[in-house]
């Protein structure tokens, strides 16, 4: 055991004291709007032709036809007269399992009666605000990891490592990639149980991702790069419970700060376990807490490995679970979500593996990231547990946000292979408001004195 321990101590002081280098040379970020998309994708298509060219993405569009949207709305899925170009089942899936991930041959092998990926044809509606692709380039040669890669320096606005060389970098790249300036999201979260019950827990979502804003840079971010401010306001026994968040840019310096208000003591305290795999907020142990956002936090408990990019069927442009014309009895089913209203495409994506390190603990010891090279938007995780088997599926069922622009997730979804259970979180089809991405927000009103009175009000 004295051993393990020396050898964990100098495995850490290597990584601690190995070089960080800047991402990509002024050559290699040349390409960056050239033969790459502005984000780092490849601008062409495959050589099926079932992958597109990007053109640019479904920012605002004003076309004709197009779906008419105002602020407030839910919002018109712009695709809805695709149809599915073929349905994969148990019975074919044998023909398309390269394109298929460990975790969605798993889950049509065990639910062979109800779980089917319908695939539709494939668009690269991703797309951000210009300013965003202008800093990509601009920090491309600065951005370097810190210390253990636990954090990036060198960046801001953009993202960091269009062009990655190391597993790592792409998960930075999710972290920090564009949803917003600030958004206020009105959702639901379902802990489903193996026979298909659920209560259903509320809550507002107020974000502010400073890293995003003009002019944000490593140096002016006082090592914040977000804010968020999470409040359950249902059912009545867990209402009024808020959790506060700033997360941080170089975790090398200083790990995540947070903060929860508790109504019944009425007192905020400091909350140092909202992270790794302390249970997520009421998910009724079915996410940790680095499972929200697909995955957030810190990555220092993993050593990351870039298998490289593939093409894969992943949920995209899943305008339809967010509808205001389904209930979310429509959604929420037994063991899965309701599969004739999910949507998969053919994407190329990253696929990156991280596994636990020698002396760490977490829940998970191995998890999969399949990123979209459009966004960097994570789409689906497979988890497993201590003893190496496949455990529990995430899938991010994302769509473009073609007002902001933004490609962020509408439904995310936990499935527990073990037992039959999984959450659903994001679900907005009977709230009014849904996402609000017109907020003026700043890091003044994300503070823990804003706590106690968000409690009394």
């Amino acid at each position: 055991m004295k051993r393990q321990l020396i050898q964990a101590v100098v495995a850490a002081m290597a990584v601690a004291a190995a070089p960080s280098f800047a991402a990509v040379s002024a050559q290699e970020a040349a390409r960056l709007g050239a033969d790459l998309t502005p984000l780092g994708g490849e601008k062409k298509g495959n050589a099926e032709g079932t992958i597109p060219a990007w053109a640019g993405g479904l920012g605002t569009p004003a076309a004709a036809g197009f779906p008419v949207y105002k602020p407030g709305d839910h919002r018109p899925d712009p695709y809805a007269g695709d149809k599915p170009l073929f349905t994969i089942t148990a019975a074919n899936m044998a023909q398309y399992a390269g394109r298929l991930t460990e975790g969605q041959k798993k889950l049509l092998q065990q639910y062979k009666s109800t779980y089917k990926m319908m695939v539709y044809p494939t668009h690269r509606s991703a797309a951000v605000p210009q300013r965003i692709y202008d800093a990509t380039k601009r920090i491309a040669t600065t951005a370097k990891l810190a210390a253990g890669g636990n954090g990036v320096t060198g960046a801001g606005e953009g993202i960091p490592f269009p062009i990655p060389k190391e597993g790592v970098e792409v998960f930075w790249n999710h972290i920090l990639r564009y949803r917003a300036n600030a958004v206020l999201r009105h959702i639901g979260q379902a802990p489903v149980t193996a026979s298909g019950d659920y209560t259903m827990v509320k809550f507002i979502d107020d974000t502010y991702a400073a890293y995003s804003m003009p002019g944000a840079t490593s140096e002016n971010l006082n090592n914040t790069i977000l804010y968020f401010i999470q409040e359950t306001i249902a059912p009545a026994r867990l209402a009024g419970e808020i959790l506060l968040v700033h997360e941080t840019l170089d975790q090398s310096i200083e790990n995540r700060k947070a903060w929860v208000y508790n109504p019944g003591q009425r007192r905020v305290r400091r909350a140092p376990n909202v992270a790794f795999d302390n249970p997520g907020t009421n998910s009724d142990n079915l996410r940790t807490s680095d499972q929200l956002d697909m995955y957030n936090g810190s990555p220092q408990r993993y050593d990351w490995k870039l298998i490289g990019k593939k093409e894969m069927y992943v949920p995209y442009n899943s305008y339809r679970l967010s509808s205001d014309k389904l209930k979310y009895s429509d959604i929420l089913k037994k063991n899965h979500i309701n599969q004739d209203q999910a949507r998969y495409e053919l994407h190329r994506v990253w696929v990156v593996d991280s596994t636990l390190k020698p002396g760490q603990n977490h829940l998970y010891s191995r998890r999969t990231l399949y990123v979209d090279e459009d966004s960097w938007q994570i789409l689906a995780v497979d988890c497993y547990d201590r003893r190496g088997a496949l455990y529990r599926v995430q899938e991010g069922h994302a769509m473009e946000f073609y007002d902001v622009p933004s490609l962020w997730t509408t439904l995310e979804t936990v499935m527990d292979l073990s037992n039959g259970r999984y959450l659903a979180l994001g679900l907005q089809n009977e709230e009014p408001k849904g996402y609000d991405f017109t907020i003026q927000r700043s890091a003044a009103d994300y503070q823990p004195s804003q706590l106690s009175r968000r409690g009394v009000r």
